[in-house]
């Protein structure tokens, strides 16, 4: 049995029954393992190219799976990066999309992004919140910058701060995958390692989470096939 999108959950029932942070961390790591399957283990690296809490399915259990890969592209193995149209949901884009050269690390960006809603309790843009807290990335990177963290955290659960520290590290994580310069993310399969306790955050993160120069300066590459991929490809050996 179904209980819907990830959507559903932080946005319409936090205020009545919270999630504590024990699923939360259990969905934020389903989402990187199923993440870290499509970019290094089906035999083509498959970018998903519109994560976001809509495209997240949760069972009863409140396990986390990847869905709709209607926009989703192979990328092989031998190329460093493809060009591409613009696709995907405004919020959840890496700055590299001005430039349409992507990698896999471009979901990498987008985890960041859900990661900080489902820790927050709300959506990434909230034109319902006061002016310079509508975008959820740009009060982060305010928080960041001052050393306050903490106030991130969903005010509807008791239990998310009981465990801050842990969430903060995991809020850490999502800055570390949040770097405008793709090449100063990490691989999904590191973000695995991280969650489950095997690896640290880097250190000396960028908060400036929007900044463009670092897309800009990327060489062009020839584009290679757009078609979604095929459910043979999607159900390589693990």
């Amino acid at each position: 049995m179904s209980r819907g999108s990830l959507e559903k959950w932080i946005y319409y029932k936090q205020k009545n029954a919270p999630l504590n942070w024990c699923t939360r961390h259990r969905i934020v790591k389903d989402i990187a393992k199923g993440l870290s399957y499509l970019h290094e283990d089906c035999r083509q690296r498959i970018a998903h190219l519109d994560i976001k809490p809509q495209n997240i399915l949760l069972d009863d259990s409140f396990n986390a799976k990847v869905s709709d890969f209607g926009l989703s592209k192979l990328i092989d193995r031998d190329e460093s990066q493809v060009v591409t149209r613009m696709r995907g949901t405004p919020g959840y884009m890496a700055p590299e999309w001005l430039t349409s050269q992507i990698t896999e690390k471009v979901d990498v960006y987008s985890f960041g992004v859900v990661v900080m809603e489902i820790i927050s309790g709300r959506k990434n843009l909230d034109y319902s919140q006061p002016e310079g807290s509508v975008q959820l990335i740009n009060l982060l990177q305010g928080k960041a910058e001052n050393g306050k963290l903490e106030d991130m955290i969903d005010d509807n659960s008791d239990d998310m701060r009981l465990h801050k520290e842990e969430v903060v590290e995991v809020m850490k994580l999502a800055m570390w995958c949040l770097q405008s310069d793709k090449n100063r993310r990490p691989a999904m399969s590191l973000v695995v390692k991280v969650i489950e306790g095997e690896r640290d955050v880097e250190a000396n993160l960028d908060y400036n989470f929007f900044d463009l120069s670092p897309a800009i300066s990327v060489p062009v590459i020839r584009s290679s096939s757009s078609t979604p991929p095929a459910a043979s490809i999607l159900s390589a050996p693990r």
